[in-house]
């Protein structure tokens, strides 16, 4: 049988415990990106993953935002904003392609201009 002191020892401890575990999650916790590490695009012919990370990053592609966020008026320190919120998903404006022409425009033009990255449709878009 347990003695009692025994007992409010093992609760005090478990007490202590659980109080320096809240305490470290609270104070240690994962912080959100800046900006979206992955965005998955719905699509006629299959969705599309997009990986920021392979874009932006030192053993990516290493290119800046404002090359694929155009419309940041020469301002690289401003929050860039999301495909959708100037390209609709459909739209007839001369000025402004739909999301679909558009991200076929920059993606795929980027990728044959530099040679890098998949340009065939299969390679991006998962059936």
């Amino acid at each position: 049988m347990v003695s009692s002191k025994e007992l409010k020892l093992a609760y005090g401890l478990a007490i202590i415990l659980f109080i320096v575990g809240f305490l470290s999650y609270a104070a240690f916790s994962s912080k959100a990106p800046l900006q979206p590490v992955r965005i998955m695009f719905q699509g006629v012919a299959g969705k599309v993953l997009f990986d920021h990370q392979t874009h932006l990053g030192v053993s990516g592609y290493g290119i800046a935002c404002i090359d694929c966020h155009h419309e940041l008026e020469d301002d690289e320190t401003a929050t860039p904003e999301s495909c959708s919120a100037c390209h609709e998903a459909e739209s007839e404006e001369e000025d402004t392609p739909n999301r679909t022409d558009a991200l076929h425009n920059q993606c795929i033009g980027c990728h044959q201009d530099f040679e890098a990255g998949p340009t065939e449709c299969a390679f991006c878009h998962i059936m």
